[in-house]
């Protein structure tokens, strides 16, 4: 159990991908991951981001969140990373349902999630196995070298993406991207709206 959740950032915003997007949602951004992806196009080291921080308590972070946007409607706070799991813990999620949060988890799968989250997006990585290996939806960022997306349509999750890597060879992950969806049944594009939007 953690008792101190350093955050990079937490604004809110648009879900930008995936089942939920165009979704309000506080986007509440952990510091650190337990793999290093070459294709990764997050910056989620420090805590200098918009609202980053350090935060000693679970209810000093969720008394953060409650000041600036929980009112009297049900609020979206997206779990991210780098890896969210290495720092959202029981305590914390009982914090934020306390305040009638909607929790909503964006992980690499390499930890087991807590009971309580409400929404579960795992996202799995080459040579990782996954131990969080069920939840609402799976996203593979595609192309990635000995990554087989079919070994995945076993488990058990709702909705099944791939998603274009973000970098300098995007039109053409683009495309990959594409023909994959195509050709292989049950899986959907997933873009990232929220680069074409400007939003965080």
């Amino acid at each position: 159990m953690s008792d101190k959740y350093r955050v990079k950032e937490m604004v809110l915003t648009l879900q930008g991908e995936g089942a939920m997007a165009g979704t309000p949602v506080v986007l509440l951004r952990f510091e650190g991951c337990n793999l290093s992806c070459d294709f990764c196009d997050t910056d989620f080291t420090g805590t200098d981001g918009i609202g980053g921080g350090i935060f000693t308590t679970p209810g000093n972070l969720a008394d953060a969140i409650e000041e600036k946007w929980i009112s009297d409607t049900q609020v979206n706070i997206l779990c991210t990373g780098g890896e969210p799991l290495l720092q959202l813990d029981p305590p914390l999620i009982k914090e934020l349902r306390a305040r009638s949060c909607k929790i909503l988890l964006e992980t690499n799968g390499t930890l087991k999630a807590p009971d309580g989250i409400h929404w579960i997006c795992v996202s799995p990585k080459t040579n990782t196995i996954p131990l969080q290996n069920s939840g609402d939806e799976i996203k593979i960022v595609w192309p990635q070298k000995h990554m087989n997306p079919e070994t995945f349509k076993k488990l058990n999750f709702n909705h099944f993406w791939i998603q274009p890597i973000f970098d300098k060879n995007y039109n053409e992950n683009l495309e990959t991207s594409i023909e994959y969806c195509l050709t292989h049944p049950g899986w959907r594009l997933s873009l990232q709206t929220h680069r074409f939007t400007g939003l965080p």
